[in-house]
């Protein structure tokens, strides 16, 4: 049924379609609404059976899943930003246990400083915590994503984080096929937990296990996530055949087939891009795009397959490891080890900044007529007379403050004073 819905309600009560029986949540924007909305379903009873727990912390309600998950209920919660990053000892609990949680990320800046627009700092911090990561482009995309991440992490008995873009796809209100309950029913069956406290068959969950087997619980804990590889693309396509329409999977080419410049990039920012490569086209650019649907497990052979015959691949991102470089450049470099493909690592939109149309051009432009060093890390739509005066300054004095605090005096933002 096609409704007009602020992104955020409508992964709600597709959520709710999911029919969890166990819903653990602390607000943190810009999930609440998610979480709100949930907890009104539970009250109304359209959402029954169902355990409906406020918790203090979101340590409390990744703790509580966990439990829930462990005694055998479909559990699910949501976060963001530094939310996740109190909850990042229970994430890897929840991982190494293999509990088939569910959880929305709305993806959001960590600070310091203190940022509550969207980038993807928060999921890429987490990457290597043992959860399967997929993305949405589109609040569609993170409709369907729900529903196919219950179906995943019950098949494997995996965690899985469903990411999408913090305000941008949160609070945005567009048209939403939202399923009829029957079909979610068919496509997700009753949950059966692969293990289960029973206190009529005691046993131990998470018990102490020394150098003499935690080489191979680990091992088994990847090779689980390689499993993935292949489940991802087969629930995806059996998702096709129910609701009639494409959605998720491991990666997704557009107008790439015959691309000497294919541009990669995760989430919402995709559909700006696209039109810039559609307005490139019409003038015979070739270039293409490779929207990443899976962060992890890494699709390394879809990567490799969609960009290896590219000249050239400029990763746009969300985020980047300080002081060593772009994260999901060099997993695509990773990809295309033994490759002629220059890659371009570009960071952009961190903690909200607007990517447009017109700067993805000009740096496009440049890429393709040779005017962008490959190598080293770019940012797109850098202030840099603002950076240079901030390392001019912090060269010549000492006790200045935050860099924050200085470039905010400078642009105007708080008043100024001697500095």
């Amino acid at each position: 049924m096609l409704e007009q819905l602020e992104g955020s309600q409508a992964v709600a009560r597709a959520v709710a379609m999911c029919r969890p029986e166990v819903i653990s949540a602390y607000p943190i924007s810009p999930q609440t609404h998610i979480v709100e909305k949930l907890s009104d379903l539970v009250r109304t009873g359209e959402l029954e059976p169902c355990e409906y727990m406020m918790v203090e912390s979101e340590f409390a309600a990744m703790s509580a899943c966990i439990g829930a998950s462990a005694a055998g209920a479909r559990a699910y919660t949501a976060t963001a930003s530094q939310g996740l990053l109190f909850m990042a000892e229970a994430l890897y609990n929840a991982s190494g246990l293999g509990l088939p949680i569910v959880m929305t990320l709305a993806n959001r800046a960590i600070g310091a400083p203190i940022n509550i627009w969207n980038d993807h700092s928060d999921s890429m911090s987490q990457r290597d915590s043992g959860w399967i990561q997929l993305f949405a482009e589109t609040n569609q995309e993170a409709v369907d994503l729900h529903l196919q991440a219950f179906r995943l992490a019950e098949e494997l008995s995996l965690p899985v984080m469903a990411c999408m873009d913090g305000f941008i796809l949160t609070h945005a209100f567009e048209q939403v096929d939202l399923p009829e309950q029957e079909q979610v029913d068919g496509f997700l069956p009753a949950f059966e937990p692969r293990q289960m406290l029973d206190p009529a068959e005691p046993m131990t969950i998470g018990a102490m296990v020394g150098p003499e087997a935690f080489t191979e619980v680990k091992y088994l804990m990847h090779a689980k996530q390689l499993q993935a590889l292949d489940a991802i693309p087969e629930i995806a396509a059996e998702f096709t055949e129910v609701f009639g329409r494409e959605s998720g999977g491991l990666v997704r080419s557009y107008r790439a087939d015959d691309a000497e410049t294919v541009v990669v990039a995760l989430g919402s920012v995709l559909g700006t891009i696209e039109d810039v490569i559609d307005e490139m086209r019409e003038q015979g650019v070739k270039i293409g795009a490779l929207a990443i649907k899976c962060f992890r497990p890494w699709p390394i052979d879809e990567v490799r397959e969609a960009l290896s015959g590219a000249d050239r691949v400029v990763v746009v991102e969300k985020a980047f490891a300080v002081g060593a470089g772009g994260i999901v450049g060099q997993n695509v470099r990773l990809a295309l080890s033994g490759c002629d493909s220059t890659v371009f690592d570009v960071v952009a939109g961190l903690g909200g900044r607007p990517i447009t149309r017109k700067s993805l051009r000009a740096l496009f432009d440049d890429v393709v007529g040779g005017e962008l060093e490959p190598g080293g890390l770019h940012f797109l739509d850098l202030k840099t007379d603002v950076v240079e005066r901030e390392i001019g300054r912090n060269q010549n004095g000492r006790g200045l403050g935050p860099h924050a605090e200085n470039i905010l005096r400078d642009i105007g933002t708080v008043a100024s004073d001697s500095h």
